[in-house]
């Protein structure tokens, strides 16, 4: 538990440095501080709202046991499995199978999967994958992927939007060439915080998953099915908010090349050869 919240702690300090980095960039001290202050009003706003915000970027359709029979039932036998309260559940309308966890803690936590994991999954495959997610509600990570995903995003609009207009505290312009630097390695350097503890979280999310569902087998066989199909079916609201694709149970993004360099998703082989491993 104490891992967890360190995790945060650093999370949210790293970010905030980042904005105090790109405002004294672009508008000396004073920029710092009005970065750093909003910086730290970003990450207040994250821990309440940002799971909204992330649901809604995804247009996600919240469902019940009336509307989503079959899959409510699911997450409801595997949150008690856990020892966890019920979370809300989601739909999004997208043919690209994938799912994600989100909510500050597991009093206020949400799932949501896509109707293309309904539709290629067994039974048996789709347990696997919400008692993964589950795993993130439990182990209280969920608050590091979305605040990542909704303030990470902010680090390139505010790097660019101070390059282009932007202006130093004493009235002069900054140096083009620090400010394009800082332009390019701002957003990096977010991207890096958020591979930094993404990869080890979603090994341990499967672990989990796996424990919860009594079946690693099922993951295994869901993550090899959902890697073949996602490479092939764009998911826009990934495309468009690339901050969010690490909340992803598997990476949603269809570039590859520097892209996959920067995932925040460690191989799939390598998950299913674990998975493989505990069966």
């Amino acid at each position: 538990m104490f891992g967890n919240w360190l995790k945060t702690t650093i999370l949210m300090a790293g970010i905030v440095a980042l904005f105090g980095v790109v405002g004294a960039a672009f508008g000396g001290a004073n920029g710092m501080l009005l970065a750093l202050a909003l910086g730290g009003a970003m990450n207040i706003f994250a821990y309440w709202f940002s799971d909204a915000m992330v649901l809604r970027m995804y247009n996600a359709q919240e469902v019940d046991a009336a509307s989503a029979p079959q899959f409510y039932g699911v997450v409801r036998e595997l949150a008690e499995r856990a020892g966890l309260p019920m979370p809300r559940v989601y739909l999004i309308d997208e043919a690209q199978p994938n799912a994600f966890a989100t909510g500050r803690n597991p009093e206020h936590a949400a799932v949501a999967a896509t109707t293309g994991i309904l539709q290629l999954l067994t039974a048996r495959e789709l347990r696997g994958v919400m008692a993964h997610e589950l795993t993130h509600v439990k182990h209280r990570d969920i608050l590091i992927s979305t605040i990542a995903a909704t303030v990470a995003g902010a680090i390139s609009a505010i790097a660019q939007f101070g390059f282009l207009f932007g202006g130093r505290g004493d009235g002069e312009r900054p140096n083009p060439v620090v400010g394009l630097i800082v332009m390019i390695l701002a957003p990096i350097a977010a991207m890096l915080i958020q591979m930094a503890i993404s990869r080890a979280r979603e090994f341990e999310a499967d672990r989990g998953g796996a424990e919860i569902c009594g079946d690693p087998n099922a993951l295994a066989d869901a993550l090899a099915k959902m890697e073949r199909y996602a490479k092939g079916l764009p998911l826009a609201a990934a495309e468009a908010h690339p901050a969010t694709a690490q909340m992803m149970i598997i990476n949603p993004l269809s570039g590859g090349g520097i892209q996959g360099l920067f995932s925040t998703h460690p191989a799939t082989e390598e998950r299913i050869a674990r998975l493989r491993a505990m069966a």
